[in-house]
C-alpha cells in the first residue's frame, strides 16, 4: 500500500479548541490587524490560535480516519498493563491467551492463518466487553428481545460477561459455514467499531451476539466474493427468520450512516493494531497485510457498495428490506483509482 501504511502510526488529530462568540472574532480580528503610528508590521493571527473546522472533530473516530486509535487497542492496555506485572512475578515459559485457555497454533507468511485472524478480532470484542464504560444499547440488538434461538435466554444474560473462547466459537461457527476470509474478519471489527462510535453505544453481554452478526453480515457482502445472503446466515442460526436479519441490516446501516467505505489506510491501522494485540497477549497473527491490488480493491468495492446501498434505502419503501442483490456488483469492474 506504499506511503499510505505510514499514516497507522501517526498521533491523534489535535484537540479542537474551544470556540468563540462571533463578535468576539470580530474584534480580535479587528485589533490584531490594526497597524501603529511607526507602520510597524501588523500582527497575524498565527495558525494554532484558530478555530479548528467542524468536520476536523470527526477524526477521533478510527474507524473514519487513520490518525485516530483504535478503541479495542486502548480498552486493553490496562489488562495488559497488569498481565505483564504478573509474568514479570511468575514467569510462564509457554504461549497463552488473554482467558489463559486457548493455545494458538502457527501463521506462516504465504498463508495468512484465519484461525489465528478469528482469535484476535474476537479478542478485540471481548475487551470492548470488559472494559466498556456502560451499557448503552438498542432494542434491535437486544438478544432478549431478539432471541437467536429458540432456547431461552438466561435471566442473568445482561450481567455476566462472555469468555473469549465463547465469543470466538460463535464468530468461528460463522465465519466457517459461510466460508468467509481473514480480511473479513479485520472489516467486521471496523464496522463494529463504527457502529459504537456513530450511535454512541456500547456493546455488552446483551448485545454482542446480534452487533457482531450485523457487522459480519455486512462485511461479508463488501468483502467477501463468495456470495452470502440473508437466508444463508438463517441456515446457520436456524431460529433466527430472515425478517428479522433484513431489520436488524436496515437498522445497522442506518445507525452507520450508510458509511460503509473502508479506505487502505484505515484497514492497515486496524491490522497492525491487532498485531499489537496478539503480541500484547502472546498470539500467534498472520505476518502479511493487504497488497496494493488487494487495498485498491477493498477501496473500490467498499464506495460501489455504499452508494448502492443508499439507492436501496432511497428505494425501500417498507419497514423491512434486505440488500442481498447488492452482491452482484461485486462482480462488475470497478475503477481502481
Amino acid at each position: 500500500m506504499g506511503n499510505t501504511v505510514t499514516c497507522c502510526v501517526s498521533p491523534e488529530s489535535s484537540p479542537k479548541l474551544p470556540s468563540r462568540q462571533p463578535a468576539e472574532r470580530l474584534e480580535e480580528f479587528q485589533t490584531s490587524t490594526e497597524v501603529s503610528d511607526d507602520n510597524t508590521v501588523p500582527y497575524l493571527q498565527h495558525i494554532s490560535d484558530r478555530e479548528v473546522p467542524d468536520d476536523l472533530a470527526l477524526e477521533s473516530n478510527p474507524s473514519d480516519h487513520a490518525r485516530a486509535s483504535t478503541i479495542f487497542l486502548s480498552k486493553s492496555q490496562t489488562d495488559v498493563r497488569d498481565k505483564r506485572k504478573s509474568n514479570h512475578i511468575n514467569h510462564i515459559s509457554h504461549k497463552y491467551s488473554s482467558c489463559s485457555t486457548i493455545f494458538i497454533d502457527d501463521s506462516t507468511v504465504s498463508q495468512p492463518n484465519l484461525k489465528s485472524t478469528i482469535k484476535c478480532v474476537t479478542l478485540a470484542i471481548y475487551y470492548h466487553i470488559k472494559n466498556r464504560d456502560s451499557d448503552r444499547s438498542l432494542d434491535i440488538f437486544d438478544e432478549k428481545l431478539h432471541p437467536l434461538s429458540r432456547e431461552p435466554v438466561a435471566d442473568d444474560y445482561a450481567r455476566i460477561d462472555p469468555e473469549h473462547k465463547l465469543i470466538y466459537r460463535f464468530v468461528r461457527t460463522l465465519f466457517s459455514a459461510a466460508q468467509l476470509t481473514a480480511e473479513c474478519a479485520i472489516v467486521t471489527l471496523v464496522y463494529l467499531e463504527r457502529l459504537l462510535t456513530y450511535a454512541e453505544m456500547d456493546i455488552c453481554p446483551a448485545n454482542w451476539k446480534r452487533i457482531v452478526l450485523g457487522a459480519i453480515l455486512l462485511a461479508s457482502k463488501v468483502w467477501d466474493d463468495q456470495a452470502v445472503w440473508n437466508v444463508d446466515y438463517c441456515q446457520i442460526l436456524k431460529d433466527i427468520t430472515v425478517e428479522d436479519m433484513n431489520e436488524m441490516e436496515r437498522q445497522f446501516l442506518e445507525l452507520l450512516q450508510f458509511n460503509i467505505n473502508v479506505p487502505a489506510s484505515v484497514y492497515a491501522k486496524y491490522y497492525f493494531d491487532l498485531r499489537q494485540l496478539a503480541d500484547d497477549n502472546n498470539l500467534s497473527f498472520p505476518l502479511e497485510p493487504l497488497n496494493n491490488q488487494r487495498a485498491q480493491k477493498l477501496e473500490a468495492i467498499s464506495r460501489l457498495c455504499e452508494d448502492k446501498y443508499k439507492e436501496l434505502s432511497r428505494a425501500a419503501m417498507r419497514r423491512s428490506f434486505s440488500a442481498d442483490n447488492l452482491i452482484g456488483i461485486r462482480r462488475s469492474n470497478a475503477v481502481l483509482s
